[in-house]
């Protein structure tokens, strides 16, 4: 009796079509279950936080402070650095005695430390002067010896001289970038032997550093270069100056008598030049009161 009922149930016009129907509901039925967990597996993926190198951010989210700020890597103070050259040293104890006499400076049958270094084009040409680090200018004059100076402080008690210059294209109380304009590099009396060139000097608290070790550098490495000067420099004598120089004209000879460019003895007095202050033919920073 049961076969022949579903011989029966076969010969049914609407078997075939409402079996169609059913497996063709379970086919839609299962394409929307599996979109509907797709959708929801998207959802709970976007609603988690976004990790970028191990720190959790969120959307929304006001600007985060940076931890640390990068600094500034220290530039030659000019335009173009492959056409620039270096053709007075700083004045290193550590240096070689070689190095050590191109780092002296003759003037007035006296040489002098150089507490920074003297930059020309190869050419000999005049060329821009720019600002090796961002930061505030705090003084602009026009020196005896130096000719016109600007003074850059920086962060971390870090300033920045420019001497020598011909033009001078920023005022006091201005902040520069790196790399701005500051003026165009001239002639002076105190280093005639460079002739046009830019005296360009790096100072912390007042401290003179070599620029030739901090080019390239961030300003943290001044500390460590503290540190290397602090070793290498020569006892102080009863005044509490190093000796000064002694009036000659062999180099070889001055560069075993170390001094500072800081003497107290004024070296102006030679004929058809102006005289300046007593402090003037010292270190610039002396003369930046």
């Amino acid at each position: 009796m049961s076969k022949l009922k579903f011989k029966r149930l076969m010969r049914k016009k609407w078997l075939y079509p409402a079996l169609y129907l059913s497996v063709a509901a379970l086919v839609l039925v299962g394409v929307f279950w599996y979109q509907q967990g797709a959708n929801d597996l998207e959802n709970q993926i976007a609603e988690k936080p976004e990790v970028q190198n191990e720190f959790t951010t969120y959307e929304n989210e006001q600007d985060s402070v940076a931890v640390m700020e990068q600094d500034e890597n220290l530039k030659m103070p000019v335009a173009d650095e492959k056409a620039a050259s270096i053709v007075t040293k700083f004045y290193d104890y550590n240096a070689s005695e070689k190095d050590q006499e191109t780092a002296l400076v003759l003037y007035n049958n006296k040489y002098y430390q150089s507490e920074g270094v003297d930059i020309t084009r190869e050419d000999g040409e005049a060329f821009e002067v720019t600002a090796a680090l961002s930061g505030t200018v705090t003084e602009v004059k026009e020196d005896p010896l130096y000719g016109n100076v600007i003074e850059i402080t920086h962060d971390k008690d870090v300033t920045t001289v420019y001497a020598s210059l011909d033009n001078v294209d920023v005022q006091a109380g201005a902040e520069v970038s790196q790399g701005d304009a500051l003026g165009t590099a001239g002639r002076n009396s105190f280093g005639q032997a460079s002739g046009v060139h830019v005296h360009f000097e790096v100072r912390k608290d007042g401290q003179p550093f070599n620029p030739e070790n901090l080019f390239g550098q961030p300003l943290s490495k001044i500390d460590e270069e503290a540190e290397k000067q602090s070793e290498g420099k020569p006892e102080k004598g009863e005044n509490g100056q190093n000796n000064p120089p002694a009036e000659t004209n062999e180099p070889a000879e001055e560069s075993t008598d170390h001094y500072e460019m800081d003497v107290e003895e004024d070296p102006t007095g030679s004929d058809g030049e102006e005289k300046p202050d007593e402090d003037s033919a010292s270190s610039i920073s002396t003369t930046q009161t």
